[in-house]
């Protein structure tokens, strides 16, 4: 059964194993933890990367329930993103949602 959080999973997999090339994966990542606000980090490195030099506009969204909010920006050749304890796949999908629209433009 695939529902929409494996998807995002295969989503990022994907993008990963794409980003592999024998080189990157040495250096670089993507890293997914807990922080004490509680919530989510998220981040993924993009030197070497076909997102290194692309802008993105940093989302900011607090909703009602005080921890459902996200924050996503790049920052020194990162994507980070940060999020209350049920925003995970927001993360993740915004994320991809820049990366795989990136891709259909280049």
């Amino acid at each position: 059964m695939m529902n929409a959080d494996n998807t995002l999973l295969k989503r990022l997999q994907d993008w990963y194993a794409s980003m592999c090339n024998d080189d990157w994966e040495h250096t670089y990542g993507i890293f997914i933890s807990n922080i004490d606000n509680p919530g989510w980090s998220f981040k993924v490195e993009l030197q070497d990367t076909y997102l290194e030099d692309v802008q993105f506009k940093k989302i900011q969204i607090q909703r009602q329930d005080e921890n459902d909010w996200i924050i996503c920006m790049v920052d020194k050749n990162c994507f980070q993103g940060y999020g209350g304890p049920c925003n995970l796949n927001d993360l993740l999908e915004t994320f991809l949602d820049w990366a795989e629209e990136t891709w259909n433009e280049i």
